[in-house]
């Protein structure tokens, strides 16, 4: 029987963080996703949830264009590429999901800002609010 901790959107976009971040390495999008979905399970043989591939693979189909939304919203003088790959991986989720998926603006926020607090450290999570904040303004 599934646990329902992993069929809950937080952990479903934990693991969507998990697979971005392997994609990053050179992994490939289903085994990425089946991986991060299946690591700490007995039956690594079930269906991928829905919410989970759509959200892999939406940012990594936009992942140039979200990357150029980033930048415009950076302070003077910051590039992308002095973001951390967690702060770049979490921040491309965060601004897919406010622009391009299903979920409420304040909601994806929030769930960046703690996945933030999960793989990186509360400056961080500062830093992803501010960023992401900017984002729910322009589409209000």
């Amino acid at each position: 029987m599934t646990s329902p901790l992993l069929e809950s959107r937080r952990e479903l976009r934990k693991c969507a963080f998990q697979a971005l971040m392997s994609l990053e390495f050179g992994s490939d999008l289903e085994t990425a996703c089946r991986f991060a979905y299946t690591h700490d399970r007995e039956d690594a043989d079930v269906q991928l949830p829905n919410f989970l591939v759509e959200l892999v693979s939406g940012v990594q189909a936009k992942k140039d264009d979200l990357d150029k939304q980033i930048t415009q919203h950076l302070k003077t003088g910051w590039t992308i590429d002095r973001l951390t790959l967690v702060e770049k991986t979490l921040l491309r989720l965060g601004v897919f999901e406010i622009t391009s998926f299903d979920t409420p603006q304040l909601v994806a926020v929030n769930e960046a800002i703690e996945l933030a607090k999960s793989f990186s450290d509360q400056k961080s999570a500062r830093f992803i609010n501010g960023l992401l904040s900017q984002f729910v303004t322009e589409e209000d």
